[in-house]
């Protein structure tokens, strides 16, 4: 009997929820416009009804091309409420990439903001995809919200698909990821339990709401009663003014945007937070050096580990009370390890290329693999992917790493971004956090070169910080100080780095450089 008053997860819950406990909160502020909740709530139910009456059936997958902003958080609860599928777009792909998307997962409506118009209208030429703009009031997507009539929900099944997350590509041709309603709903009250977000709390949209669904603080924000405060251009010193404003107490970012954050308060040194600003980050393993950096700044870091097939974060680094007491490049080095799995990850493990759990010694590499409710359906049409993915019940990262006698993991590596130089491992991330630690040095990054003698020799692209200066030698000698002289790059480029529209830094265009310089030479 009691099974028959279980209603299925699903995100879309917390918007009706909140606009019934919390109507007149502030939800949204996005640039001038601000809505309560119970706004809010109303713009997603007729943002269904739009989508139905546009001929979007239960099922139908609608990409949206949108800046962070009310629209795509509106997208974000109005089309799974319609029973649709979302597919968020990375704004910085090109056309011909969004176009594979598109067609990957057939689309049948494109909806954009105001800011990427040319590229949506484009895109929709391209594909032949219906394109529904949002903008100013006169748009066409608030003419049609505003004369769409409220209608139920559409019947929920909280394991049928909710949205399809693709990849950066960084690689290679992107995967659509596979969220369904169930895993949101987890990882959404996951995010906000161990973000201590609530009622007062004000989370900074910087992290791109398209990437994993915004880790899935799209819904966690709004289950908290908080209020969404969008940024819809990555700018660190309009960023750093509002942190220092008082408006913020919550936000995410790669480490790359938190150093940009750290530069821009180095010049606005008589501004500081009022409090302290909680802040999840995620990507490449942030050194300790930038740790203590911005834990100078009044700014509580908490390291976060996972990727677009675990709905974002999967592994927190939980602080442990007695940490505090430790010294504090002890508590920095703590503080740089990835952690344990969150609340509703179900296991994460560190085995060997049989599946076999590795020893828990701090030392044996293995490769991590997670398992649990926020780990996606699989590939969209890419049954082999799905297939090669798992292992023994689990989800491969191909990320290899060490589990501590404490339980918590730390990355050492991609599996790809090992060096092995005359049969010797070496970690790139091992290379950049001494590099880090450099006063002139701003970010890094390591990969491999071919070595006619070694096999592969690491080779660093160091960017310094503005004003600052360091040569080759004097950063090469820095690093043979601190480690093994085998593990010292054999080169230094001071070039700037590429990087994906997340912050992540993509070595596999630094390793076409010196393939393409060598070649060149």
């Amino acid at each position: 009997m009691l099974d028959e008053t279980a209603i299925p997860l699903s995100p879309v819950s917390f918007l009706d929820r909140a606009a019934a406990a919390f109507a007149n909160r502030r939800a949204i502020i996005d640039g001038e416009l601000c809505y309560t909740y119970r706004e809010f709530a109303d713009r997603a139910h007729r943002l269904a009804a739009l989508l139905h009456e546009a001929g979007i059936r239960p099922g139908d997958r609608v990409a949206a091309l949108c800046v962070n902003s009310h629209v795509m958080l509106e997208l974000h609860n109005g089309v799974p409420m319609a029973g649709a599928v979302l597919v968020p777009m990375n704004i910085r792909l090109s056309v011909a990439e969004m176009a594979y998307i598109i067609k990957n997962s057939e689309a049948r409506l494109i909806v954009a903001t105001q800011e990427l118009a040319d590229t949506a209208r484009s895109l929709s030429a391209h594909t032949g995809v219906r394109l529904l703009l949002a903008g100013s009031r006169s748009s066409e997507y608030e003419q049609r919200l505003e004369g769409s009539q409220m209608r139920a929900i559409a019947a929920i099944d909280e394991k049928s698909l909710l949205a399809i997350n693709y990849t950066s590509g960084s690689t290679g041709r992107p995967k659509g990821v596979m969220y369904n309603h169930r895993g949101a709903y987890l990882q959404a009250l996951a995010v906000a339990y161990h973000s201590r977000l609530r009622l007062g709390s004000s989370y900074l949209w910087t992290l791109p709401m398209f990437h994993c669904n915004g880790w899935c603080y799209t819904w966690a924000v709004t289950a908290a009663g908080a209020v969404h405060i969008c940024q819809r251009q990555i700018d660190p010193n309009a960023i750093w003014m509002k942190i220092c404003d008082g408006g913020v107490t919550h936000m995410s970012a790669a480490p790359t945007l938190l150093t940009m954050v750290a530069e821009a308060a180095n010049k606005m040194q008589d501004r500081k937070p009022p409090w302290p600003i909680q802040v999840g980050t995620g990507g490449t393993p942030p050194s300790p050096s930038i740790l203590a950096r911005l834990a100078a700044l009044n700014m509580e870091v908490t390291h976060l580990y996972g990727m677009t097939e675990t709905y974002g974060p999967a592994v927190i680094n939980q602080w442990q009370p007695e940490w505090s007491d430790k010294p504090e490049t002890e508590k920095s080095r703590l503080n740089a390890r990835q952690g344990i799995g969150n609340v509703v990850t179900q296991g994460i493990s560190v085995v060997d290329s049989g599946g076999r759990d590795v020893p828990a010694d701090g030392e044996t590499l293995g490769e991590i693999v997670i398992r649990g409710n926020n780990v996606c359906m699989g590939y969209y049409h890419d049954e082999e992917a799905t297939l090669a993915a798992r292992i023994h019940g689990w989800f491969r990262t191909s990320d290899l790493g060490v589990r501590h006698p404490d339980g918590y993991i730390e990355l050492k590596d991609r599996a790809k971004d090992i060096i092995i130089t005359g049969g010797e491992n070496i970690a790139s991330v091992e290379i950049e956090k001494v590099l880090a630690e450099h006063p002139s040095v701003l970010e890094s990054a390591v990969v491999a070169r071919s070595d006619s003698y070694w096999g592969e020799v690491p080779v660093a692209f160091v960017v310094l910080r503005p004003g600052m200066s360091a040569t080759e030698a004097e950063l090469i000698n820095f690093v043979r100080s601190r480690i093994a002289h085998f593990k010292a790059p054999k080169e230094i480029r001071f070039e700037e780095l590429p990087k994906t529209s997340t912050g992540k830094i993509q070595k596999h265009l630094l390793r076409a450089r010196l393939t393409t310089s060598s070649f060149e030479s």
